[in-house]
């Protein structure tokens, strides 16, 4: 039935498990409306021809109905409305929360291409490489201007924003290549600012990493390195601490929990800071993002606002770099001793 009606309303196939739950409530929005309109045009048709005024001095008596009929003709419709609001909003905060587990893949936005970088150190322009039944997770910028990354076969669609990072998942349901597009206008040749998603076997997905890890360092004229200023390529997490070094935040932000002029990076992802203002913030990668482009917006109580800006000192992708390099300073903890390698366990629907 859902392959049929997206035939009949000409949508691409449904290549991701949201573009399931986006069609199903599509469906369920377009099949309702069309019988209650069909029902309301048919009634209306009826009374027009049985209640047509048939003597040129016949008057229409006045009708007074029950208020158990005036209810009806409101909590009928209104009930719709609400469990298309429902539906809607459970979908939209699953949509918006990537389940634990998700490979992270940051993405840039430049004038008219789109580029992809892994926290492992590889990257890709233009196709960007991804294991079938993995939730993926995309954290977006943009180099100049806003670019919107629109994949139809997945029914996804995210800004991406100069200066800061926004986020999106999907996870792919089966292998093949899937058209991305840029659905916000950015310039002369917007309308060829495009790319793919190419979906791997999870095995040959590993395989392709491997390949890439095994690839001699670019030369001149070759394809440039995924972060732009590092010294050489490698690790996200190890470019990120060269960056922060040449940048000197280390002249203010410690490593090992010490107090200094800034918040401690021991442990700073994810944590919960209070603000100045009196409110508390998660530091994931949105927040650690704004706050090296503008770190005046949200200052940490008990530090003074002495950070300067980085927006134009920084690239995205060395921005990106910095927040993988933050992500691994985690506070050691004992193991336990029949500790084993988590694997991912994709979440239940």
């Amino acid at each position: 039935m859902s392959e049929l009606l997206r035939h009949l309303l000409f949508l691409p196939e449904a290549g991701s498990t949201l573009a399931d739950r986006v069609d199903r409530i599509h469906f369920f929005v377009i099949i309702t409306t069309f019988v209650v309109g069909t029902c309301i045009g048919l009634t209306g048709f009826v009374f027009l021809v049985r209640y047509r005024r048939r003597h040129a001095f016949t008057f229409t008596p006045r009708v007074v109905a029950p208020m158990w009929l005036e209810g009806l003709f409101i909590c009928v419709p209104l009930s719709f409305f609400l469990l298309w609001g429902i539906i809607g909003f459970h979908d939209y905060v699953w949509a918006k929360t990537a389940p634990a587990g998700a490979m992270d893949v940051y993405v840039t936005g430049k004038q008219w291409m789109w580029k992809f970088a892994y926290p492992e150190g590889i990257g890709s322009v233009g196709e960007l490489y991804v294991p079938t039944g993995r939730p993926v997770r995309l954290l977006l910028t943009a180099r100049d201007v806003i670019h919107s990354f629109y994949v139809p076969a997945f029914r996804l669609k995210q800004d991406a924003l100069p200066g800061r990072y926004t986020e999106t998942w999907f996870e792919v349901k089966r292998p093949g290549r899937y058209q991305v597009l840029c659905a916000e206008y950015c310039g002369l040749d917007h309308s060829q600012m495009r790319a793919e998603v190419v979906a791997l076997e999870p095995g040959e997905f590993e395989a392709w990493k491997a390949r890439q890890k095994a690839l001699p360092t670019p030369g001149p004229g070759e394809a440039p390195t995924v972060v732009s200023g590092a010294d050489a390529p490698g690790p996200l997490a190890e470019v990120g601490r060269t960056v922060a070094t040449r940048q000197g935040c280390f002249q203010c932000h410690t490593v090992d929990g010490t107090p200094h002029i800034g918040p401690t990076w021991l442990g700073l992802y994810l944590r919960e800071e209070p603000l100045r203002s009196g409110e508390r913030i998660r530091a994931d990668v949105a927040y650690l993002t704004e706050s090296m482009m503008d770190p005046a917006a949200k200052v940490v109580a008990g530090f003074n606002p002495v950070m300067p800006n980085f927006h134009g000192r920084l690239s995205a992708p060395e921005a990106a770099a910095i927040v993988e390099y933050i992500k691994t300073l985690r506070p050691e903890r004992p193991v336990p001793p029949a500790a084993q390698e988590p694997t991912y366990v994709p979440a239940q629907r």
